[in-house]
């Protein structure tokens, strides 16, 4: 009798366990990560990765999951966060507070240059903070599980 009710519970465990499995699955959200690479000075390239950001934060939203995102930007893309020249400073603001948890980078090592070039201190957009390197930041955010993107 010992060995039936053991059976029995065993039976009854492996009955449950597919649906605990879903149900941890079900409370399991999924967070990703995306990288966004601008290195041109196109306003239509600028348009294009904040439409990104957008989609992907609407579209993983949609699914119950989440998503971090980080523009960085070097080379001719700076100027998608300089202050003087920036063709996209309210579609920043507005991707802004529809994504808030999109980050924006601009490459330390670029407007240094630039600045030498123009002579002049190169404003930032107070949404943007200055990293060491684009490229360096770039791969940093790979290391750490970001999924990278160019458009």
């Amino acid at each position: 009798m010992h060995r039936r009710s053991i059976f029995r519970a065993g039976l009854a465990v492996l009955a449950v366990a597919p649906l605990l499995d879903r149900k941890a699955a079900a409370s399991e959200k999924k967070h990703h990560k995306l990288a966004i690479h601008v290195d041109q000075s196109d306003p239509a390239v600028m348009r294009l990765a904040l439409a990104n950001s957008r989609n992907a934060t609407e579209g993983f939203a949609a699914m119950g999951e989440d998503i971090a995102i980080e523009i960085v930007c070097y080379s001719q893309g700076l100027h998608m966060l300089r202050d003087d020249t920036s063709p996209v400073k309210e579609e920043i603001r507005a991707t802004r507070a529809k994504v808030p948890q999109i980050a924006f980078s601009a490459c330390g090592n670029t407007k240094r240059a630039m600045e030498r070039t123009e002579g002049k201190t190169v404003p930032i957009i107070p949404e943007a903070v200055v990293v060491q390197a684009g490229v360096v930041r770039l791969v940093e955010l790979q290391e750490q599980g970001f999924k990278y993107l160019k458009p």
